[in-house]
């Protein structure tokens, strides 16, 4: 397979969904700002995110694939696997129903926990919050549903149409804002709140819709823990700790910010890392979802070269595609988030104040991506249990990051921590695999990567001098805004790709051979 090639399919819809994020947040600025309204809907959209990350793209696909595959190979069969589906959703489904339940029941304790109880809110305030909670907590059993019908999608490599249903729930939100925001900030956060399950409603129709084209259908038969649902469940757990080690982080940076930081800082820490999920979204994720699959199947062919080059080569594209951000995010932080956010209810403070919390956790951007590269030649040998200790081990370096770090620079950080512990958590999961023999960078990885480095460091002095001239245009009218930030962006990209011919991190032969089905011989 050709990573890059999948790679365009599965990460031109993540990008089509995160630049609709952008649009919505953009939306979501102006009209809600920065204040307590805004902190509150982040909040109760804070448990249904995570969950996303956690199911849609982490512990339910990274225990279910594998196994699904697995079933389809032994029996050289499709029906096997979906039997093996219909076993999953018996049992899925009403321990979800449970699980709503008593999160709605318990939404004053959960919105506390996860907001750290705010800095010293009104009884109406908190009362609010917990509203919004309520909200969006059925957003949970829909999405744990639709990821399940998304992995069978993606074991039958058909990545897109899971990748596409993220758009759905952008447009659900940006809908609710656009043609239902209220007259002000608390008005507009409870629209935002209810278009999150509309939204999850979309998600699972849309792939309920594709099962049914594919010709799959999946009946709801008497919950049965049988052997193979037993692994399954014995899979997930250590699965949403290990791949969801990053959102777990976010959560405990924002209740300990919500509960030590002035009302706004919430929001500082969101919109700031809405912009770094952008990277981590189309090459994370995306590389991720495509990863697994491939190196189970080759695994379980016994091609364990072919799956350690298929690794490398995941690696190499992630750092390609990933190093420039980082050091755009870095080096043009205040301009991009002043061109996106910087209007209404959003000020010149809240952009600035923004753009710091943007450059932390940009220093994290690679460690993110490589969390999410790494982590599926553990899961694709049914090991879901080392990526775990090590999150665990990821989350301590979090707790203790933002203890030392708040005081000392407030919402800075738990971006600057979450950013430490992705890092250190990329870094033992490599260290694990290298050892024991499942991973080594080859010659070319070795070679490339510090020419990247360069190429991506040398972008950032063209943007450094380019953000002078940009500035003025990211706080003028929509086109000036759009002209400048396309500027920006565009002059930052020739630039790389310039800087990576003259390194000799690529030949031209190689930029185009991505674009190939066999890679150029290097």
């Amino acid at each position: 397979m050709n990573l890059t090639r999948a790679l365009g399919s599965v990460g031109g819809l993540t990008l089509a969904s995160r630049i609709l994020a952008l649009g919505r947040d953009t939306l979501q600025a102006t009209f809600v700002g920065a204040g307590f309204a805004s902190d509150a809907f982040l909040v109760a959209f804070r448990l249904p995110n995570m969950f996303r990350s956690l199911f849609a793209e982490g512990a339910f696909s990274a225990a279910f694939i594998p196994l699904f595959n697995r079933k389809v190979a032994e029996a050289d069969d499709l029906s096997a696997g979906l039997r093996f589906a219909e076993q999953a959703l018996a049992v899925l489904f009403p321990i979800l129903v449970v699980m709503t339940l008593v999160m709605l029941a318990a939404a004053w304790p959960l919105t506390w926990a996860l907001s750290g109880g705010f800095d010293d809110p009104s009884r109406a305030q908190f009362a609010f919050a917990v509203t919004l909670s309520r909200f969006t907590i059925p957003y949970l059993m829909l999405i744990s549903l639709a990821s399940l019908l998304g992995g069978i999608l993606n074991s039958l490599d058909k990545f897109w149409v899971n990748a596409a249903a993220p758009i759905l729930l952008n447009v659900a939100m940006i809908s609710g804002l656009w043609f239902f925001h209220g007259d002000g900030p608390y008005e507009t956060a409870r629209v935002q709140a209810i278009s999150v399950t509309i939204g999850g409603m979309l998600q699972l129709g849309w792939l309920m819709l594709a099962c049914r084209r594919a010709g799959i259908s999946l009946r709801l038969r008497r919950p049965r823990f049988d052997k193979d649902v037993r692994e399954l469940m014995a899979l997930i757990l250590p699965a949403a700790a290990g791949a969801g080690a990053t959102q777990i982080n976010l959560l405990i940076s924002t209740a300990l910010a919500g509960g030590l930081l002035d009302a706004g800082s919430i929001s500082y820490i969101y919109y700031a890392d809405r912009l770094n999920q952008l990277p981590l979204g189309l090459i994370g994720i995306g590389l991720g979802t495509i990863l697994l699959p491939t190196i189970s199947r080759l695994i379980g062919q016994g091609k364990e070269a072919e799956a350690r080059e298929t690794q490398n080569r995941g690696i190499e594209l992630a750092l390609f595609l990933t190093l420039p951000a980082t050091i755009a995010f870095l080096v043009s932080a205040q301009p991009i988030l002043a061109g996106l956010f910087q209007h209404g209810q959003f000020t010149a403070i809240d952009s600035e104040r923004s753009s710091w919390a943007l450059a932390a956790f940009s220093l994290g951007l690679p460690s993110y991506v490589l969390v999410k590269v790494l982590t599926p030649a553990f899961y694709a040998r049914s090991d879901t249990r080392t990526p775990v200790r090590f999150a665990t081990i990821s989350v301590g370096v979090n707790i203790v990051g933002n203890l030392i770090l708040i005081p000392l620079i407030a919402h800075i950080g738990p971006p600057l921590a979450t950013a430490i512990a992705a890092t250190v958590n990329a870094v033992l999961l490599y260290r694990t695999l290298r050892a024991r023999g499942q991973m080594e960078a080859d010659a070319r990885l070795r070679r490339r990567v510090p020419r990247l480095l360069l190429a991506a460091l040398l972008m950032g002095v063209a943007l450094f001098f380019l953000d002078g001239f940009i500035a003025p245009w990211t706080t003028g009218d929509l086109l000036a805004r759009v002209t400048g930030l396309t500027l920006l962006v565009g002059g930052g990209v020739a630039v790389y790709a310039l800087a990576c011919i003259a390194t000799g991190a690529y030949r031209i032969a190689d930029l185009t051979a991505m674009l190939r089905r066999r890679p150029a011989n290097s």
